[in-house]
């Protein structure tokens, strides 16, 4: 990247600084403004950005992103809160989730018939997690029954953790299809991956959580170096299970939830930072998406994949979520309204980039094609009805009266800091 990308680039986020207050609770949104800025100043446009997708830094930013997003969105959710409290988004997580990846699996299939079994389990999972970030407009409407918002929230916080295992796994057996000589190492890989990596995020999150929570007891840290030890404790949980063989990025989800679940001091830091750098990062992981990712998605899409992308956002999302709420109470506009709202963003761009693009996978084009044409639709549509909807859907909602919807709730963080009444 030259001195004039690095320009345009900060030029570009010093202007949406300047009118951000303005655009927010619109249908324009902060993830589809750089996905667009993105693609009109990169190589398919004004070509005044030049990213390359093999230069390391782009792969430390990303890598940096994901594990400070899997390790912040585990460390924020209260696990007993969840198990007393937030009955829907378990549902989402525990049987939504699962189906989606088997209905995405199904349909997989039955559209790209020359996909082996395993490649079609990848790109189900690949687009199975969420992100809130890209229908801000429906997690902080307050007209938006609580109850509700925090479901949203709280999946999307979680399913990108959730999902990665599904993800690695897929991949490690869908590269083992090309190379059947090593199908016993990558098998092995993949299980050393998925077992070494959890292992090694229980046992640094608790050890640093602790050493972090006597150092406090003892007066011997300030509150800005603190935060610089949580998320130190996050890079080195990522690269303590890197180093013996095991999934830094699990290890980093599984160690943010050990984090925020035993830690006795408030760390408002962690989300105060993802409020700020955090926030400067995934801006960045979707310009990244419009500039580089987008075009060359486009180069290689068709109406199948297109196809694929509309069924991912609409059927085999809301089917799966209409069926884990039964026996939940809700009415039929709520489960619409949670089977929508489940776009697609920061985990499946993220995943393509370090996962994907590492893997030997013989579709490797299409699948790449359909999940980057998947996510930048989700940014389109979910942009532009999250907040006309959410109005819609509080107004229907105040006149269900007393109901399932407005049962009150604890609350937990969100993504964008504390939720709102």
């Amino acid at each position: 990247m030259d001195l004039l990308s690095l320009a345009v680039i900060a030029a570009g986020l010093l202007l949406y600084s300047l009118i951000s207050g303005r655009l927010e609770g619109t249908i324009v949104t902060a993830p589809l403004v750089f996905i667009i800025f993105g693609f009109i100043a990169g190589s398919n446009g004004l070509q005044v950005v030049q990213i390359n997708l093999e230069h390391s830094a782009i792969h430390i930013i990303a890598e940096f992103t994901l594990i400070l997003v899997l390790f912040t969105d585990a460390a924020r959710i209260d696990l007993s809160l969840l198990r007393r409290d937030h009955n829907l988004p378990l549902r989402m997580l525990v049987f939504g989730l699962p189906l989606a990846i088997v209905f995405g699996l199904i349909a997989a299939i039955l559209l790209f018939p020359a996909f082996s079994f395993w490649e079609a389990a990848l790109l189900a999972a690949l687009l199975a997690p969420t992100d809130a970030a890209l229908g801000q407009a429906v997690v902080s409407a307050k007209a938006v029954p609580i109850r509700i918002r925090q479901a949203i929230n709280v999946e999307s916080g979680l399913n990108d953790g959730i999902a990665l295992p599904a993800v690695l796994l897929f991949a490690a057996l869908a590269s083992a299809q090309n190379a059947p000589t090593e199908a016993g190492e990558w098998l092995q890989f993949g299980l050393l991956q998925l077992t070494l990596g959890p292992l090694t995020g229980a046992v640094v999150g608790w050890v640093g959580t602790r050493l972090l929570d006597e150092a406090s007891d003892r007066g011997w840290t300030n509150s800005s170096f603190q935060g610089i030890g949580i998320l130190s404790l996050a890079i080195f949980t990522y690269v303590m299970a890197e180093l013996i063989g095991g999934n830094g990025f699990i290890a980093a989800f599984i160690g943010g939830m050990v984090f925020g679940n035993t830690i006795r001091h408030p760390c408002t830091y962690l989300f105060e930072f993802m409020e700020s750098e955090g926030q400067l990062l995934m801006l960045i992981a979707f310009l990244v998406f419009g500039a580089l990712l987008l075009p060359e998605g486009l180069a290689h899409a068709n109406a199948t994949t297109v196809l694929y992308a509309v069924l991912s956002l609409t059927l085999i999302r809301m089917v799966p979520i209409a069926l884990s709420m039964v026996g939940a109470g809700l009415r039929f506009p709520t489960k619409l309204f949670l089977g929508w709202f489940g776009p697609r963003g920061l985990a499946s761009i993220l995943f393509v980039l370090l996962i994907l693009e590492e893997s030997e996978i013989a579709h490797r084009d299409e699948i790449f094609a359909t999940t980057v044409i998947t996510v930048a639709i989700s940014a389109l549509l979910h942009g532009i009805t999250a907040a006309p909807l959410a109005k819609r859907y509080g107004a229907i909602a105040e006149r269900m009266g007393d109901c399932e919807e407005a049962h009150p709730i604890s609350e937990m963080p969100l993504r964008t800091g504390h939720s709102k009444n």
